[in-house]
């Protein structure tokens, strides 16, 4: 815990790196690496910077568990009187609790830990005393006056304050953009460099609940395990327990409501577990099965039932030896663990950008052969066919200019749009089955690519008649030439091939030979723009949605050398 600035410096380095790394492409594994950023930026922000940067800050114990475990009964068992409610409805623990000595109020009144949190101060409630329990010692407050129901009372309107009034039986809206609530109390039943916190069900119906757990365990110097007689062995809790030794956190387990009839042989069956998942040194407490847990949580457990736990909590917050232990052994394995899972989410970020210059790649081939498709097309007098071969042929007795121009801008206009749809279905064929290019390729566009092509041929055509136009004033002959027919016959002799070979000679001899040319080059390199210009525009519409994203090579690149910094200051 001897921290130098520079370890510091290149802990916050490391962690900006984390925060801007994105895995927004729905590949396998993208939804593993979101979870495990938004969980190392969790730690770093609520528990690694704020504890590197203050030490003698009181040590925070959260209190986790499975939904009915008796987390809240367990809390409020500790403090000596109800700081936080529960119930037989789940589930129960919507804002989480926090507890402290009042001469540590000020470590939490601010954004030192969970700064995402509001903060919601209730006043001192320090209570009667259940008569049936003695509260290990502890004394109210002095001058409180509150009645034994002002907790519940407190605890019931501060629920009410942190979440936005719901219908009876409605579950809390999420995703609402309010951000989440702290309610934090302080009583004297604590001792001083200790605080209590009451966590949501680590398997709770609402998501936001599970959520809010996972955050707050993260900022916790000490995990505190509740589990049951009856579900010790559940995948929830024993994710968790593997979690904390993945990060060899200090942990205590608590095996709660155990019948005393089997309570030897459960206690016997949950050491082997524990020690066969290499947990065996542990602190492990067990409370048996007794009338006060029953009812839904709401009544205390006596003195004799939190003693084991409540010395060595109190050990661990008064002892100088056993708090460092404590603190530096979590901060330590978090930093540890980040050899592991710095690489990993290098790793995901590199296959996010590979997938997305695969994506990117299908797209511009696609588009790069159907570019080379329609200037062969335009080239071998594709266009002049169908109706605009027949106003061609009839042009200029039985067909005007304007109906010639017309009908070749139309015939276009339908081989780029066969061209986009062509390229569209090659890029469809190409990404079928991929996961990364659903929602992110725009395989049609997003509609309207009729009529953008017809804007677009309709912009060359004006284009090619205010060229005739000006050709013929500056031509000696002006007088007698038509610039209408002029850009007809130009059109004609740029889109139709071999097939139009006598419109280029009829411009010759009305234009002479250098304005003929001159106008076919300028004509020409209108036409290529044109060309170029639509396939350009919806390839990019295409790969839009996917060039939003900016997903390049620096995030794994800047994940690996910000661990390298990092490493070395440690």
């Amino acid at each position: 815990m001897d921290v130098r600035p520079r370890l510091l410096d290149a802990l916050s380095a490391l962690r900006d790196r984390v925060d801007a790394a994105r895995f927004p492409l729905p590949l396998p594994g993208a939804a593993r690496a979101r979870r495990n950023r938004a969980e190392l930026l969790a730690q770093l922000d609520d528990y690694v910077v704020p504890r590197l940067c203050a030490p003698e800050a009181p040590l925070l114990a959260v209190v986790g568990g499975s939904t009915g475990a008796g987390k809240s009964t367990l809390v409020n068992s500790l403090v000596g009187r109800r700081v936080t409610e529960a119930g037989v409805l789940r589930p129960t623990t919507r804002t989480p609790v926090l507890v402290c000595h009042p001469d540590d109020h000020h470590w939490f009144a601010g954004q030192r830990v969970l700064p995402a949190f509001r903060r919601i101060w209730v006043p001192a409630q320090d209570a009667a005393v259940d008569p049936a329990h003695s509260a290990h010692g502890a004394q109210s407050a002095p001058g409180s006056h509150a009645s034994p129901g002002g907790a519940q009372a407190a605890t019931a309107a501060a629920d009410r304050a942190a979440l936005p009034e719901q219908p009876e039986g409605a579950e809390p809206d999420e995703g609402d953009g309010e951000p989440p609530a702290l309610r934090v109390e302080t009583d004297h039943a604590l001792p001083r460099g200790l605080a209590l916190l009451d966590a949501p069900d680590i398997d709770s119906l609402v998501c936001r609940n599970r959520e809010l757990a996972a955050e707050l365990i993260c900022a916790a110097d000490i995990w505190v395990l509740v589990t049951t007689a009856t579900r010790y062995a559940d995948a929830v809790p024993w994710h968790l327990l593997r979690t904390a030794k993945e990060y060899d956190v200090t942990l205590v387990t608590v095996l709660d409501r155990v019948p005393h009839q089997v309570a030897a042989e459960i206690s016997r069956h949950y050491a082997a577990l524990l020690t066969a998942a290499g947990l065996g040194d542990v602190p492990r407490f067990t409370i048996p099965e007794l009338p006060e847990s029953a009812g839904g949580g709401s009544g205390l457990l006596p003195a004799t039932a939190v003693a084991g736990l409540r010395s060595w909590l109190d050990q661990q917050a008064q002892d100088p030896a056993a708090r460092a232990v404590a603190t530096a052994r979590t901060v330590g394995g978090i930093l540890a663990s980040l050899g592991s899972r710095l690489p990993g989410l290098a790793g995901a970020s590199a296959v996010q950008h590979a997938a997305s210059v695969k994506l990117s790649a299908a797209v511009e081939e696609a588009y790069g052969r159907a570019a080379e498709r329609v200037r062969g097309e335009v080239a071998a007098g594709e266009v002049l066919a169908a109706d605009a071969l027949t106003h061609w042929r009839g042009h200029p007795h039985d067909s005007t200019s304007d109906e010639l121009l017309t009908a070749l801008t139309g015939a276009l206009g339908a081989l780029l749009g066969c061209a986009v749809a062509g390229a569209d279905e090659e890029i469809a064929a190409h990404c079928a089955g991929e996961p990364a290019a659903e929602g992110v390729l725009a395989l049609r566009g997003n509609g309207g690519t009729a009529e953008r092509v017809g804007i677009a041929v309709r912009r060359w055509r004006r284009c090619l008649e205010e060229l005739a136009d000006e050709e013929v004033r500056a031509a000696e002959r002006g007088a007698a030439l038509d610039a209408e027919r002029t850009a007809a016959l130009l059109a004609a002799a740029l889109l139709g091939g071999r097939r139009a070979r006598t419109a280029g000679e009829t411009l010759a001899e009305t234009l002479g030979a250098q304005g003929a040319l001159r106008l076919r080059d300028r004509g020409g390199r209108m036409l290529d723009d044109c060309l170029e210009g639509v396939l350009e525009e919806e390839r990019d519409r295409r790969t839009a949605a996917l060039e939003a994203l900016d997903i390049t090579p620096d995030h794994q690149v800047e994940l690996i050398a910000a661990l390298s910094v990092l490493q070395r200051e440690r």
